[in-house]
Protein backbone atom coordinates (compact mmCIF):
# COMPACT_ATOMS: atom_id res chain seq x y z
CA UNK A 1 0.00 0.00 0.00
CA UNK A 2 1.69 3.21 -1.09
CA UNK A 3 2.86 5.20 1.93
CA UNK A 4 4.64 8.12 0.28
CA UNK A 5 1.63 10.43 0.40
CA UNK A 6 0.84 13.23 2.88
CA UNK A 7 -2.06 13.20 5.35
CA UNK A 8 -4.64 13.24 2.56
CA UNK A 9 -3.37 9.84 1.48
CA UNK A 10 -3.04 8.39 4.98
CA UNK A 11 -5.38 5.54 4.15
CA UNK A 12 -2.65 4.02 2.02
CA UNK A 13 -0.60 3.02 5.07
CA UNK A 14 -1.19 -0.62 6.12
CA UNK A 15 -3.75 -0.76 8.93
CA UNK A 16 -3.41 -2.64 12.19
CA UNK A 17 -6.01 -5.21 13.14
CA UNK A 18 -7.36 -2.93 15.89
CA UNK A 19 -7.90 0.01 13.53
CA UNK A 20 -9.63 -2.26 11.01
CA UNK A 21 -12.09 -3.47 13.61
CA UNK A 22 -12.82 0.05 14.90
CA UNK A 23 -13.43 1.51 11.44
CA UNK A 24 -15.42 -1.37 10.02
CA UNK A 25 -17.31 -2.47 13.10
CA UNK A 26 -16.33 -6.14 12.63
CA UNK A 27 -15.53 -8.30 15.61
CA UNK A 28 -12.71 -10.83 15.38
CA UNK A 29 -15.29 -13.64 15.66
CA UNK A 30 -17.37 -12.30 12.77
CA UNK A 31 -14.28 -11.85 10.61
CA UNK A 32 -13.09 -15.39 11.29
CA UNK A 33 -16.48 -16.86 10.38
CA UNK A 34 -16.62 -14.98 7.07
CA UNK A 35 -12.97 -15.04 6.07
CA UNK A 36 -12.77 -14.30 2.32
CA UNK A 37 -9.05 -15.17 2.23
CA UNK A 38 -8.72 -18.47 4.13
CA UNK A 39 -5.35 -19.39 2.60
CA UNK A 40 -3.75 -16.18 3.89
CA UNK A 41 -2.10 -16.19 7.29
CA UNK A 42 -3.29 -13.64 9.83
CA UNK A 43 -1.11 -10.56 10.02
CA UNK A 44 -0.26 -7.21 8.51
CA UNK A 45 -0.22 -8.39 4.88
CA UNK A 46 -3.73 -9.82 4.95
CA UNK A 47 -4.96 -6.86 6.99
CA UNK A 48 -3.61 -4.42 4.41
CA UNK A 49 -5.79 -6.10 1.76
CA UNK A 50 -9.03 -6.33 3.74
CA UNK A 51 -8.70 -2.85 5.24
CA UNK A 52 -8.08 -1.31 1.81
CA UNK A 53 -11.10 -3.07 0.30
CA UNK A 54 -13.36 -2.17 3.21
CA UNK A 55 -12.47 1.51 2.92
CA UNK A 56 -12.67 1.96 -0.85
CA UNK A 57 -16.03 0.17 -0.99
CA UNK A 58 -17.70 2.04 1.90
CA UNK A 59 -19.76 4.97 0.49
CA UNK A 60 -19.44 6.85 3.78
CA UNK A 61 -15.65 6.58 3.88
CA UNK A 62 -13.39 9.41 2.62
CA UNK A 63 -11.45 6.75 0.72
CA UNK A 64 -14.51 5.50 -1.19
CA UNK A 65 -13.90 4.69 -4.86
CA UNK A 66 -16.82 4.22 -7.31
CA UNK A 67 -17.05 0.78 -8.94
CA UNK A 68 -16.17 2.11 -12.38
CA UNK A 69 -12.72 3.04 -11.03
CA UNK A 70 -12.05 -0.07 -8.97
CA UNK A 71 -9.44 -1.54 -11.28
CA UNK A 72 -6.95 -4.16 -10.07
CA UNK A 73 -4.11 -5.41 -12.27
CA UNK A 74 -2.15 -8.63 -11.81
CA UNK A 75 1.02 -9.85 -13.42
CA UNK A 76 0.71 -13.53 -14.38
CA UNK A 77 4.02 -15.44 -14.24
CA UNK A 78 5.21 -15.67 -10.65
CA UNK A 79 2.25 -13.64 -9.39
CA UNK A 80 -0.76 -15.78 -10.28
CA UNK A 81 1.00 -19.05 -11.09
CA UNK A 82 4.43 -20.71 -11.02
CA UNK A 83 7.11 -19.27 -13.28
CA UNK A 84 10.02 -21.60 -12.48
CA UNK A 85 12.12 -23.33 -13.64
CA UNK A 86 11.27 -21.47 -16.87
CA UNK A 87 8.30 -19.42 -17.95
CA UNK A 88 5.44 -21.65 -19.04
CA UNK A 89 5.20 -19.96 -22.43
CA UNK A 90 8.87 -20.67 -23.11
CA UNK A 91 8.27 -24.36 -22.41
CA UNK A 92 5.34 -24.19 -24.81
CA UNK A 93 7.63 -22.64 -27.45
CA UNK A 94 10.23 -25.41 -26.95
CA UNK A 95 7.59 -28.09 -27.32
CA UNK A 96 6.18 -26.31 -30.35
CA UNK A 97 9.60 -26.52 -32.03
CA UNK A 98 9.51 -30.30 -31.64
CA UNK A 99 5.98 -30.39 -33.01
CA UNK A 100 6.89 -28.31 -36.07
CA UNK A 101 10.33 -29.86 -36.70
CA UNK A 102 9.11 -32.24 -39.42
CA UNK A 103 8.14 -29.23 -41.54
CA UNK A 104 11.48 -27.51 -40.89
CA UNK A 105 14.33 -29.96 -41.63
CA UNK A 106 16.76 -27.01 -41.57
CA UNK A 107 16.22 -26.69 -37.80
CA UNK A 108 18.42 -29.75 -37.25
CA UNK A 109 21.40 -27.53 -37.98
CA UNK A 110 20.14 -24.12 -36.83
CA UNK A 111 20.37 -22.76 -33.31
CA UNK A 112 18.55 -22.55 -30.99
CA UNK A 113 16.29 -25.11 -32.69
CA UNK A 114 19.10 -27.67 -32.82
CA UNK A 115 19.65 -27.40 -29.05
CA UNK A 116 15.94 -27.76 -28.36
CA UNK A 117 15.62 -30.85 -30.55
CA UNK A 118 18.71 -32.41 -28.99
CA UNK A 119 17.83 -31.43 -25.42
CA UNK A 120 21.02 -29.39 -25.00
CA UNK A 121 20.15 -27.62 -21.76
CA UNK A 122 23.55 -25.97 -21.36
CA UNK A 123 23.16 -24.20 -24.69
CA UNK A 124 19.60 -23.18 -23.88
CA UNK A 125 20.73 -21.58 -20.62
CA UNK A 126 22.77 -19.14 -22.69
CA UNK A 127 19.91 -17.91 -24.86
CA UNK A 128 19.68 -14.14 -25.06
CA UNK A 129 16.39 -12.21 -24.88
CA UNK A 130 16.76 -11.64 -28.62
CA UNK A 131 17.04 -15.40 -29.20
CA UNK A 132 13.93 -16.05 -27.14
CA UNK A 133 11.92 -13.35 -28.93
CA UNK A 134 12.80 -14.84 -32.31
CA UNK A 135 11.91 -18.31 -31.07
CA UNK A 136 8.53 -17.16 -29.78
CA UNK A 137 7.71 -15.33 -33.00
CA UNK A 138 8.54 -18.32 -35.18
CA UNK A 139 6.60 -20.82 -33.06
CA UNK A 140 3.57 -18.58 -32.41
CA UNK A 141 2.97 -17.12 -35.88
CA UNK A 142 1.58 -18.33 -39.22
CA UNK A 143 -1.84 -19.13 -37.76
CA UNK A 144 -5.10 -17.43 -36.87
CA UNK A 145 -5.81 -16.35 -33.26
CA UNK A 146 -8.55 -18.97 -32.97
CA UNK A 147 -6.28 -21.74 -34.24
CA UNK A 148 -3.47 -20.59 -31.95
CA UNK A 149 -5.80 -20.61 -28.95
CA UNK A 150 -6.73 -24.21 -29.69
CA UNK A 151 -3.06 -25.17 -30.03
CA UNK A 152 -2.36 -23.68 -26.59
CA UNK A 153 -5.40 -25.38 -25.06
CA UNK A 154 -4.38 -28.78 -26.40
CA UNK A 155 -0.82 -28.30 -25.13
CA UNK A 156 -2.08 -27.36 -21.66
CA UNK A 157 -4.10 -30.57 -21.51
CA UNK A 158 -1.00 -32.70 -22.02
CA UNK A 159 1.92 -30.72 -20.60
CA UNK A 160 3.07 -31.35 -17.02
CA UNK A 161 5.25 -29.24 -14.77
CA UNK A 162 8.64 -30.95 -14.24
CA UNK A 163 8.59 -30.63 -10.45
CA UNK A 164 4.92 -31.05 -9.51
CA UNK A 165 3.87 -33.38 -12.35
CA UNK A 166 0.48 -31.68 -12.74
CA UNK A 167 -0.97 -29.53 -15.55
CA UNK A 168 0.31 -25.97 -15.46
CA UNK A 169 -3.20 -24.66 -14.93
CA UNK A 170 -3.28 -26.44 -11.55
CA UNK A 171 -0.33 -24.34 -10.42
CA UNK A 172 -2.33 -21.17 -9.93
CA UNK A 173 -1.69 -19.87 -6.43
CA UNK A 174 -4.69 -20.56 -4.20
CA UNK A 175 -4.26 -17.33 -2.16
CA UNK A 176 -4.25 -15.24 -5.33
CA UNK A 177 -7.32 -17.00 -6.68
CA UNK A 178 -9.07 -16.15 -3.42
CA UNK A 179 -7.88 -12.56 -3.76
CA UNK A 180 -9.26 -12.31 -7.30
CA UNK A 181 -12.64 -13.56 -6.09
CA UNK A 182 -12.62 -11.27 -3.06
CA UNK A 183 -11.93 -8.20 -5.17
CA UNK A 184 -14.57 -9.09 -7.75
CA UNK A 185 -17.12 -9.67 -4.98
CA UNK A 186 -16.42 -6.10 -3.91
CA UNK A 187 -16.98 -4.47 -7.28
CA UNK A 188 -13.46 -4.61 -8.70
CA UNK A 189 -12.62 -5.42 -12.30
CA UNK A 190 -9.57 -7.70 -12.34
CA UNK A 191 -7.12 -7.57 -15.24
CA UNK A 192 -4.03 -9.60 -16.10
CA UNK A 193 -1.17 -7.38 -17.25
CA UNK A 194 1.61 -9.70 -18.34
CA UNK A 195 4.87 -9.72 -20.21
CA UNK A 196 3.67 -13.01 -21.68
CA UNK A 197 1.84 -13.27 -24.96
CA UNK A 198 -1.65 -11.81 -24.82
CA UNK A 199 -3.23 -14.60 -26.87
CA UNK A 200 -1.31 -17.31 -25.05
CA UNK A 201 -2.71 -16.13 -21.70
CA UNK A 202 -6.19 -15.55 -23.11
CA UNK A 203 -6.37 -19.25 -23.94
CA UNK A 204 -6.60 -20.20 -20.25
CA UNK A 205 -7.34 -17.01 -18.28
CA UNK A 206 -11.09 -17.52 -18.01
CA UNK A 207 -10.99 -21.16 -16.96
CA UNK A 208 -8.05 -20.68 -14.59
CA UNK A 209 -8.68 -17.25 -13.06
CA UNK A 210 -12.19 -16.26 -14.09
CA UNK A 211 -10.73 -13.42 -16.17
CA UNK A 212 -12.26 -13.02 -19.65
CA UNK A 213 -10.06 -12.50 -22.75
CA UNK A 214 -10.87 -8.79 -22.99
CA UNK A 215 -9.38 -8.26 -19.53
CA UNK A 216 -5.97 -9.62 -20.50
CA UNK A 217 -3.20 -7.19 -21.46
CA UNK A 218 0.04 -8.66 -22.76
CA UNK A 219 2.83 -8.68 -25.30
CA UNK A 220 1.75 -9.20 -28.89
CA UNK A 221 3.01 -10.03 -32.33
CA UNK A 222 1.73 -8.27 -35.42
CA UNK A 223 -1.37 -9.46 -37.20
CA UNK A 224 -3.03 -8.65 -40.50
CA UNK A 225 -6.45 -9.03 -42.03
CA UNK A 226 -6.81 -11.23 -45.09
CA UNK A 227 -9.54 -12.78 -47.20
CA UNK A 228 -9.49 -16.51 -47.85
CA UNK A 229 -12.21 -17.89 -50.09
CA UNK A 230 -14.22 -14.75 -49.41
CA UNK A 231 -14.00 -15.08 -45.62
CA UNK A 232 -12.22 -12.49 -43.55
CA UNK A 233 -9.71 -13.62 -40.95
CA UNK A 234 -6.75 -12.41 -38.92
CA UNK A 235 -3.34 -13.98 -39.51
CA UNK A 236 -0.57 -13.81 -36.91
CA UNK A 237 2.82 -12.66 -38.24
CA UNK A 238 6.36 -13.40 -37.01
CA UNK A 239 6.99 -9.77 -36.02
CA UNK A 240 6.88 -8.15 -32.59
CA UNK A 241 4.20 -5.51 -32.14
CA UNK A 242 4.40 -4.66 -28.42
CA UNK A 243 6.32 -5.81 -25.34
CA UNK A 244 4.15 -5.51 -22.25
CA UNK A 245 6.90 -5.57 -19.66
CA UNK A 246 8.62 -2.97 -17.49
CA UNK A 247 7.70 0.51 -18.76
CA UNK A 248 5.48 -1.17 -21.34
CA UNK A 249 2.98 -2.23 -18.67
CA UNK A 250 1.61 1.25 -17.88
CA UNK A 251 1.39 1.87 -21.63
CA UNK A 252 -0.51 -1.37 -22.10
CA UNK A 253 -2.83 -0.48 -19.24
CA UNK A 254 -3.59 2.91 -20.74
CA UNK A 255 -4.11 1.46 -24.22
CA UNK A 256 -6.28 -1.51 -23.25
CA UNK A 257 -7.98 -0.42 -20.01
CA UNK A 258 -8.01 3.36 -20.12
CA UNK A 259 -8.25 3.74 -16.32
CA UNK A 260 -5.37 3.90 -13.84
CA UNK A 261 -5.52 0.93 -11.41
CA UNK A 262 -6.01 1.50 -7.70
CA UNK A 263 -4.51 -1.91 -6.89
CA UNK A 264 -1.62 -3.72 -8.57
CA UNK A 265 0.13 -7.01 -7.87
CA UNK A 266 3.45 -8.23 -9.24
CA UNK A 267 6.48 -10.29 -8.28
CA UNK A 268 9.49 -9.06 -10.24
CA UNK A 269 11.36 -5.98 -11.37
CA UNK A 270 9.39 -6.20 -14.62
CA UNK A 271 6.34 -5.12 -12.59
CA UNK A 272 7.92 -2.04 -10.99
CA UNK A 273 6.53 0.49 -13.44
CA UNK A 274 3.02 -0.96 -13.13
CA UNK A 275 3.14 -0.49 -9.36
CA UNK A 276 4.66 2.98 -9.68
CA UNK A 277 1.90 3.97 -12.10
CA UNK A 278 -0.70 2.61 -9.70
CA UNK A 279 0.58 4.25 -6.53
CA UNK A 280 0.93 7.59 -8.34
CA UNK A 281 -2.86 7.88 -8.56
CA UNK A 282 -4.83 10.60 -6.81
CA UNK A 283 -6.68 8.37 -4.35
CA UNK A 284 -6.00 5.41 -2.08
CA UNK A 285 -3.94 2.63 -3.64
CA UNK A 286 -2.68 -0.85 -2.84
CA UNK A 287 0.60 -2.12 -4.33
CA UNK A 288 1.96 -5.58 -3.52
CA UNK A 289 4.84 -7.82 -4.62
CA UNK A 290 4.89 -11.61 -4.20
CA UNK A 291 8.24 -12.63 -2.71
CA UNK A 292 9.29 -16.18 -3.58
CA UNK A 293 10.94 -17.16 -0.31
CA UNK A 294 9.59 -20.69 0.18
CA UNK A 295 11.83 -23.23 -1.57
CA UNK A 296 10.25 -26.06 0.41
CA UNK A 297 6.74 -25.60 -0.97
CA UNK A 298 7.54 -23.61 -4.14
CA UNK A 299 10.81 -21.82 -5.04
CA UNK A 300 13.18 -19.44 -3.30
CA UNK A 301 14.75 -16.56 -5.23
CA UNK A 302 15.17 -12.80 -5.28
CA UNK A 303 17.99 -11.46 -7.48
CA UNK A 304 19.63 -14.81 -8.14
CA UNK A 305 17.54 -15.87 -11.13
CA UNK A 306 16.98 -15.12 -14.80
CA UNK A 307 13.29 -15.87 -14.38
CA UNK A 308 11.41 -13.16 -12.51
CA UNK A 309 14.23 -11.54 -10.54
CA UNK A 310 13.14 -9.18 -7.75
CA UNK A 311 16.10 -6.88 -7.06
CA UNK A 312 15.22 -3.19 -7.34
CA UNK A 313 11.67 -3.98 -6.29
CA UNK A 314 12.69 -4.90 -2.73
CA UNK A 315 14.24 -1.49 -2.04
CA UNK A 316 11.46 0.35 -3.85
CA UNK A 317 8.90 -1.47 -1.74
CA UNK A 318 10.49 0.05 1.35
CA UNK A 319 10.65 3.51 -0.20
CA UNK A 320 7.13 3.60 -1.59
CA UNK A 321 5.28 1.55 1.03
CA UNK A 322 4.55 -1.45 -1.16
CA UNK A 323 3.71 -4.68 0.65
CA UNK A 324 6.00 -7.66 0.10
CA UNK A 325 3.94 -10.85 0.26
CA UNK A 326 6.02 -13.58 1.87
CA UNK A 327 5.02 -16.96 0.45
CA UNK A 328 6.57 -18.61 3.49
CA UNK A 329 4.91 -16.51 6.17
CA UNK A 330 1.79 -15.02 4.57
CA UNK A 331 0.38 -18.05 2.72
CA UNK A 332 -0.94 -21.00 4.69
CA UNK A 333 -1.46 -22.88 1.44
CA UNK A 334 0.08 -22.29 -1.98
CA UNK A 335 -1.82 -24.59 -4.36
CA UNK A 336 -5.36 -25.89 -4.32
CA UNK A 337 -4.08 -29.47 -4.16
CA UNK A 338 -2.07 -28.82 -0.99
CA UNK A 339 -3.19 -30.78 2.05
CA UNK A 340 -5.14 -28.84 4.66
CA UNK A 341 -2.49 -26.49 5.99
CA UNK A 342 -1.45 -26.07 9.56
CA UNK A 343 -2.16 -22.58 10.95
CA UNK A 344 0.62 -20.24 9.91
CA UNK A 345 0.87 -16.77 11.45
CA UNK A 346 2.57 -14.02 9.49
CA UNK A 347 5.73 -12.82 11.19
CA UNK A 348 5.47 -9.25 9.96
Amino acid sequence: MAANRQSTRSLQVPFTIAVCFILTGFSSTALASQDPLPSWGEGATKDSITAFVEHVTNPGDPAFVPENRRIATFDNDGTLWVSHPIYTQFQFAFDRVKQLAASHPEWKDEQPYKAILEGDREFLKQLTPHDVVNLVMETHAHTTPKAFEEIVRQWLKKARHPRYDVPYTELAYQPMEELLGYLRANGFKTFIVTGGGIEFVRAFAMETYGIPPWQVVGSSIKSEFELENGKGQIMRLPEIEFIDDGPGKPVGITTHIGVRPIAAFGNSDGDIEMLQYTDSGAGPTLAMMVHHDDPEREYGYTCDTKVGALCKGVELAKQRGWVLISMKNDWKRIFSFDESPKPRVALR
